[in-house]
């Protein structure tokens, strides 16, 4: 192996390494957020989670691994993608713009006990926010996915990090695509592994919560 090959392998491990330390540095914010979403699974709540684009894939991965868990024993959980609905998703885009797909599906589909989990590549989808927001008016825990600086850098309406809207905000800093991408798959692994650790210590849930 030649030396410049290992320069850049060097290289894009260091590209990954302060991203992957701020992420390590967000684990109260992901504990909190995980807390959060144990007490209303335990209330009865589902999840609801959406993103466009490559985000939309990521809200499948997170669907499935709540229903159906891959690691035998754990206690498979209400979750639905509301990006796998073709026809809803064209259909409203159809009638009233890309920007209202998801909050459209939460205003007929969500609970007040629900979660609302959007994920967004750069944290500035108009689709997504406005998702996060008819989830909020209604009384749902949201908890947004978001790389870079969440949208904050370029400003507007549309920055997710911004938004009064979202309870939980968890960033992926990076400018890479690639490496929100990744790391934005790890942030959901470790939010899926700790309401499990909630579940298995029920003192740290709620009074009212019931299983």
């Amino acid at each position: 192996m030649s030396a410049s090959s290992l320069d850049e392998a060097g290289r894009l491990f260091e590209l990954r390494s302060a991203p992957v330390s701020d992420f390590a540095a967000q684990a109260e914010a992901v504990a909190s957020a995980c807390h959060a979403m144990a007490v209303r699974f335990h209330r009865g709540g589902k999840l609801l989670v959406f993103g466009v684009g490559g985000p939309s894939t990521d809200a499948q991965h997170v669907a499935v691994e709540f229903v159906h868990p891959v690691i035998v024993g754990k206690r498979a959980l209400p979750a639905i993608s509301l990006t796998t609905d073709v026809a809803t998703v064209t259909g409203v885009a159809a009638r009233e713009g890309m920007e209202g797909i998801f909050a459209h599906q939460i205003r007929y589909l969500a609970e007040p006990a629900d979660i609302a989990l959007g994920i967004s590549s750069d944290g500035y989808s108009p689709s997504v926010l406005s998702g996060l927001q008819a989830a909020h008016q209604l009384g749902l825990l949201t908890i947004a996915l978001a790389g870079e600086s969440g949208g904050a850098a370029e400003g507007g309406v549309s920055a997710i990090a911004s938004s009064p809207a979202v309870d939980h905000l968890l960033l992926a800093r990076s400018t890479d695509p690639r490496i929100v991408k990744e790391i934005q798959v790890t942030i959901y692994h470790v939010l899926w592994e700790l309401v499990h650790v909630f579940f298995e210590q029920p003192g740290l849930l709620a009074p009212e919560a019931v299983a």
